[in-house]
């Protein structure tokens, strides 16, 4: 354990940024979990507005850092050329 009071501070301060990172990444996997299962159903409507979503998603997570660039980047293409594949 720290012993020093910004140390103590600073272990406070990383815990909550843990924990709500954590969050930011799980809903990512979340939706794009839903958007592969729109995908697979065919239901090309819904998916665009969930991909929308979740670029949104990933341009923030990449902001704060959550997630790098690249990785966001692959997402997006990936699942963009699944989404605009003819059917």
């Amino acid at each position: 354990m720290p012993q020093r009071r910004n140390a103590i501070k600073r272990l406070r301060q990383d815990k909550k940024r843990h924990l709500r990172n954590l969050k930011l990444k799980a809903d990512l996997k979340k939706t794009v979990k839903k958007l592969r299962s729109l995908l697979a159903e065919k239901n090309i409507e819904e998916a665009k507005k969930f991909f929308k979503d979740l670029t949104a998603k990933l341009d923030k997570a990449i902001f704060k850092k959550i997630i790098h660039k690249n990785t966001a980047s692959r997402l997006k293409s990936r699942l963009g050329k699944k989404l605009n594949k003819p059917a």
